[in-house]
């Protein structure tokens, strides 16, 4: 058995993701990348295989 598919049969999270991140949930941490990334999206759109 290769190691992606018994990572695939694990039932336990590999890892824990530290709950004291929480804090960041609603603020943005690099706002200019943000409003490049939404001038992007405006500009491409989305891909074809989202849009129904």
């Amino acid at each position: 058995m290769n190691f992606s598919a018994e990572l695939l049969k694990r039932k336990v999270q590999i890892l824990k993701i530290d709950s004291s991140l929480n804090k960041y949930d609603n603020i943005v941490l690099i706002p200019c990348k943000l409003e490049r990334a939404n001038e992007l999206h405006k500009a491409v759109g989305l891909q074809k295989q989202w849009t129904n």
